[in-house]
């Protein structure tokens, strides 16, 4: 193996041995533009190119000889904790506008309590929704990306001037108890294929559920109209509907009394043309209607003239 440089591009180059290869990690501290920084700079180290099946632990064990690792975060985590953050002193901004404003609501209001429905019993529970069974789960490594990065955040910042320092020789990474490798693959093959007794239990504990929140659901929206209004008995409540018979709520309609007495279907009917309103459209029909009977005169007449020819004796 060639003699590898000590830094790079800023960076500070940390071989890890395997068994097998080595592998190249690239080190530098981690420096924030924003002013409100998610990491500490003075101990934040900044990672490059970290192996596929990393952990937290392992990188942990990985710089202990450094100092106390408080805490890994990983490069997809360390952006979406940038959005969190930013989102959440949003909503402090919005919060503290909300407070600035309700400063002139009365103090001393009095809180009127909600009559109660009728039929409600007093002490009443309510139902409690049942609980899902989850389905069994293997502890597994989580994979990354090639060149993925991470942030090492140590207690105190001499920690970070060590892990700063070149190593002379390649460094062995210490592997912790999950699977790596082929039996990685292995268990998350066996991992989504659990047992059929606790996949029926998982789907038995979900459609459970499922039901519970439609009940409630249905509940809520019992005077919505399209739906029927059922009771504990399971009678559908009939209710008088609008002028067509709609009910409340659905289900069984019953008309009203002024749909009923006029009818379900009455059809328009359509304005006629007035014909021969007028004198002068009157005298103009009869004169079109003389003219079509001498014309159908003459037209039969000729006919039967064409009829006579045809019947004559011609000899020759």
């Amino acid at each position: 193996m060639s003699k590898l440089p000590k830094t790079l591009s800023g960076f500070t180059v940390i071989p890890v041995a395997y068994p097998h290869s080595t592998h190249i990690i690239y080190a530098r501290a981690h420096v924030s533009k924003s002013k409100n920084p998610t990491f500490p700079s003075d101990r934040t180290l900044f990672l490059v190119n970290i192996p596929v099946d990393a952990t937290e632990r392992e990188i942990s064990l990985f710089f202990k000889n450094c100092g106390t690792v408080e805490r890994v975060v990983f490069g997809q985590e360390a952006s979406d904790g940038v959005q969190l953050a930013e989102e959440s002193s949003d909503s402090d901004d919005e919060d503290g506008m909300g407070s600035s404003m309700d400063v002139d609501a009365p103090e001393n209001e009095e809180v009127r309590p909600r009559k109660k429905r009728k039929g409600q019993k007093d002490g009443k529970e309510k139902p409690v929704p049942p609980t899902v069974v989850p389905l069994p789960t293997a502890s597994l490594r989580t994979l990354h990306k090639t060149g993925s990065t991470a942030h090492v955040i140590f207690l105190d910042a001499s920690s970070l001037a060590k892990a700063l320092v070149a190593p002379s020789k390649p460094r062995s990474w210490h592997a912790s108890e999950e699977p790596t490798g082929l039996a990685h693959y292995m268990a998350l093959y066996d991992s989504r294929r659990p047992p059929l007794d606790a996949v029926k239990a998982h789907a038995d504990t979900s459609m459970d559920l499922f039901e519970f929140e439609l009940a409630k659901t249905k509940q809520k929206s019992a005077y919505r109209k399209g739906e029927a209004i059922v009771d504990e008995d399971g009678f559908t409540l009939v209710t008088r509907g609008g002028a067509y018979g709609q009910t409340l709520g659905g289900g069984v309609g019953v008309a009203s009394k002024t749909f009923n007495a006029s009818g379900s279907s009455r059809k328009k009917k359509e304005p006629k043309e007035k014909e021969a309103f007028y004198a002068f459209q009157k005298a103009e029909k009869q004169r079109n209607a003389l003219l079509d009977l001498k014309k159908n005169f003459e037209a039969d007449k000729a006919r039967v003239e064409k009829l006579k020819e045809s019947r004559r004796f011609k000899p020759y």
